[in-house]
């Protein structure tokens, strides 16, 4: 038994860290503009600054989460695929309105111009309790009952994609019903929920939403659970709990940074949560459940 332990200590090791929340943008606003609707306008975090710093951390890949200044405009994410380090270093999520009747075959496209690229459609839901869907404008807050939703589902699980939901604690019962209805599809939820966002209550509905086995968390944005600075103790027994419920076969790692100096602090928090793991389920946190879900 002690040595098929230090065999599994030895292949946790020798695991993959990837990173699959990293957004980047250029900062050529005449090649790629940020959108007419974008919901902020960054500072440039280009390809070319981030290409040296994921060599340095030694990631073996990284999932660039499409952001919301671009919109439904993806011309930066397939620059970046065409200038990546390695074949199928990066992969990508998209983002189009989820109740266009457009989306289904906007989203195909893009997938089909990019094989073995696209592994999620995200969606933002972020709005406070009693505040109405929107209907128009940026892409997000859209009502997750609406018809069209579904369909926009549909399509997403015909062409092999997760559906990656930025939301808050209060939309958890209402994911949890589509991910129930489509047990096929894995269903990601980005930054623990931002559950600093939510009350305890509302958490435990996101708790409820881990007892689908399609459903995965991601360890991400600590911040918006917290009400600490770094490094956040306060999200310690959330943490915790979030793991007795995913499990360490369910979870994923993101937002690791794009400076040695950041990364170095990310993987020290990433060390400090899990500590009550053992390092072979903590390398399946950093990297090889990503590697099962997006590159196998």
């Amino acid at each position: 038994m002690a040595g098929a332990g230090a065999l599994a200590a030895r292949a946790a090791s020798e695991a993959p860290i990837i990173d699959t929340h990293i957004h980047l943008f250029a900062p050529d606003q005449q090649r790629f503009p940020y959108h007419p609707q974008a919901t902020y306008r960054p500072e440039p975090a280009p390809l070319e600054e981030y290409l040296p710093f994921a060599r340095q951390a030694g990631l073996a890949g990284v999932v660039i989460v499409h952001p919301e200044p671009y919109q439904d405009d993806h011309r930066y994410l397939e620059y970046c695929f065409a200038n990546e380090p390695s074949r199928m270093f990066f992969k990508g999520t998209c983002l189009f309105d989820p109740i266009d009747p457009a989306t289904p075959g906007r989203m195909e496209e893009l997938v089909h111009r990019n094989p073995g690229r696209i592994v999620a459609l995200r969606i933002h839901v972020n709005r406070e309790r009693g505040t109405p869907p929107t209907t128009s404008g940026p892409i997000r807050d859209r009502d997750l009952e609406h018809p069209r939703m579904k369909a926009t589902w549909r399509a997403a699980r015909e062409l092999g994609l997760a559906i990656q939901m930025h939301i808050i604690p209060v939309h958890a019962p209402q994911v949890q019903a589509l991910a129930a209805e489509f047990s096929s599809t894995t269903v990601i939820i980005d930054h623990l929920a931002r559950s600093g966002f939510g009350t305890p209550a509302e958490y435990a509905q996101v708790l409820e939403m881990g007892r689908l086995p399609n459903v995965i968390m991601k360890f991400s944005a600590v911040r918006y659970s917290s009400r600490e600075d770094y490094p956040h103790r306060d999200v310690r027994a959330l943490v915790r709990l979030t793991y007795d419920v995913f499990g360490p076969d369910r979870m994923i790692w993101g937002g690791l940074g794009r400076s040695i100096e950041e990364f170095r602090r990310q993987r020290a928090l990433f060390e400090d949560m899990f500590a009550f793991a053992s390092e072979p389920d903590r390398a399946k946190i950093r990297g090889l459940n990503a590697r099962r879900l997006f590159w196998s």
